[in-house]
């Protein structure tokens, strides 16, 4: 399998990209297939298969708007690829494999007519409408997003009012900071091994304890539980800071905050 721009450019090669558009292919992609895409457009396939959405976003974003709307059958498609960062594809005349380490980005609304939790406008959903509308997005897909945010919507004088956030440019300057501090241990947080991750998220009783909860309480799933650790880590790394405290755990668990919602109405 080919990484990194060698790896992008061989996917449109196959793809018969002519040489002019391969010769503008300088950015990591982003892709963001419509919610009606089916499950071969999104993970490659045909007769003779072909790389789909997932393989094309490679190193880069693959953006699914409106997650609940895509067909179930072709979200469950991208289990593999998620966990491999490649998605193999078996026909008849043998099988291939396709790199596929993309980052998923996903977008939803809280209910069907979109105003669950509005300030100002009522739900008009019934609460077995809410429940079949979540129900789209299966527990091993969520199981698979580290980071679960809810936007709640805003009144026109928080809209107005809001404050500028920190530049793009410190952000940047930070985010560098924490992959270099990442290298020096010798993989991004992302690659560490499961050994390699617990060495450098060793974890105190009262963090201990937090995991112990949230798996035993909470229906946290193991690869729930690695993921989490790999944000704390994360958010640690851009603080700055050697070790992984409380608060960061704490930090990382409340980004599973919605799945932790779903297993308990389960």
């Amino acid at each position: 399998m080919q990484t990194g721009f060698k790896g992008r450019l061989a996917v449109h090669e196959l793809l018969q990209v002519n040489d002019e558009l391969r010769a503008l292919i300088t950015a990591r992609p982003f892709r963001s297939p419509h919610h009606t895409i089916s499950d071969a457009g999104l993970i490659g396939g045909g007769s003779i298969p072909r790389p789909g959405e997932v393989s094309l976003a490679h190193h880069g974003v693959l953006f699914l708007d409106e997650l609940p709307e895509f067909r179930k059958n072709v979200l469950e498609v991208l289990r593999q690829p998620l966990e491999d960062a490649r998605i193999t594809i078996s026909r008849v005349m043998g099988t291939l494999t396709f790199p596929a380490s993309v980052m998923l980005v996903a977008a939803m609304n809280p209910c069907p007519c979109g105003f669950l939790g509005h300030p100002l406008k009522g739900c008009s959903c019934g609460p077995s409408a809410i429940a079949q509308y979540h129900a789209r997005v299966s527990g091993p897909i969520l199981d698979r997003l580290d980071l679960q945010v809810e936007v709640p919507a805003l009144t026109s004088e928080e809209l107005m009012g809001a404050l500028p956030g920190e530049s793009s440019a410190a952000v940047r300057v930070r985010v560098l900071d924490a992959r270099a501090r990442q290298r020096r241990r010798g993989a991004l947080n992302a690659m560490l091994s499961t050994a390699a991750l617990r060495s450098h998220c060793e974890l105190d009783a009262d963090g201990r304890r937090l995991i112990a909860d949230a798996v035993d309480r909470g229906g946290m799933s193991a690869r729930a539980v690695h993921r989490a650790l790999r944000v704390a880590r994360t958010i640690a790394d851009l603080g700055g800071e050697e070790r992984v405290g409380i608060m960061r755990l704490a930090e990382a668990l409340q980004y599973r905050a919605y799945e932790g919602r779903r297993l308990g109405a389960g």
